[in-house]
């Protein structure tokens, strides 16, 4: 008598080792590379005299953020008011950034005479050290604030300024002659055909900028004063209080990571490709 072969069922579990597979390969390197900084950081706390390990570190900052919203007096609050302060003036001084660079960027991009006459001032005041600027700002305002705010504004406005010019720059030509033979108005231009194509360039200006901004305000920070990220790591320093000092470096990195990854999601959001 024949017998049929059995038929063998797809083993259930396929999928989840396939996503086992996936989710390791995803999170294995970056676990190796935080493992060897460490192991790099242990090393370097053995052999040097005053920098702390990470246990130490570790324990420093589970006390820090235990109470990180608390007020003794305007200079002494606890962490998050000096996160939020410099993240407030991040926020301003990037917007004003943006509402100039990003705008000026369109302007110098549509028109040829407006490119060759800035050409030559933003040749000259990008590379300028973006703390060259600080005294200026105390001069003009008077304040130390204010000050911070316009170090961040003429520092982050460049790649704003550059990236949307490029980008209106390579915008096809046959895309400006169909608007042409349309006889589209300038709002309309810039709306339906110079905005969707020059949408990732402003976006990858806009990323580099908040990087820009996020690095600045922490030095300027330590010269103005006041309360913020970066007068707290000037302040721990004169206290000698090397563990949060680098406490403040990881904040300063997770800040600026979450700042960065949070535009790459916006410019995603709103991609028209």
């Amino acid at each position: 008598m024949l017998q049929t072969p059995a038929v063998v069922a797809p083993r259930s579990d396929s999928k989840l080792v396939k996503l086992a597979r996936q989710f390791f390969a995803w999170a294995i390197p970056p676990m190796i590379g935080l493992s060897l900084m460490i192991v790099v950081w242990t090393l370097i706390s053995h052999q040097s005299q005053g920098v702390p390990g990470p246990i130490s570190t570790f324990k420093a900052a589970t006390i820090l953020f235990s109470d990180p919203f608390y007020i003794n007096n305007p200079n002494d609050v606890g962490i998050g008011w000096n996160i939020l302060n410099s993240l407030q003036r991040v926020a301003t001084g990037f917007g004003l950034a943006a509402l100039v660079g990003i705008p000026m960027g369109f302007i110098i991009g549509r028109y040829e005479f407006m490119s060759r006459m800035t050409a030559p001032i933003i040749s000259l005041l990008k590379p300028v050290s973006p703390l060259a600027w600080l005294p200026i700002g105390l001069l003009v305002f008077k304040a130390a604030n204010p000050a911070a705010i316009w170090v961040i504004f003429i520092s982050a406005i460049w790649p704003m300024i550059i990236n949307t010019a490029v980008g209106v720059s390579k915008v096809p030509q046959d895309y400006m002659n169909v608007a042409k033979v349309l006889n589209l108005s300038e709002w309309k231009v810039v709306t339906k055909i110079l905005f969707p194509y020059v949408l990732p360039y402003m976006m990858t200006g806009v990323r580099l900028s908040i990087g820009v901004a996020w690095l600045v305000i922490v030095a300027a920070e330590m010269l103005t004063g006041g309360v913020g990220i970066g007068f707290w790591v000037w302040d721990e320093w004169n206290n000698l209080n090397v563990e949060h000092i680098i406490i403040a470096i990881v904040i300063v990195g997770v800040v600026g990571l979450l700042l960065e990854q949070g535009l790459t999601l916006l410019a995603k959001r709103f991609s028209y490709e």
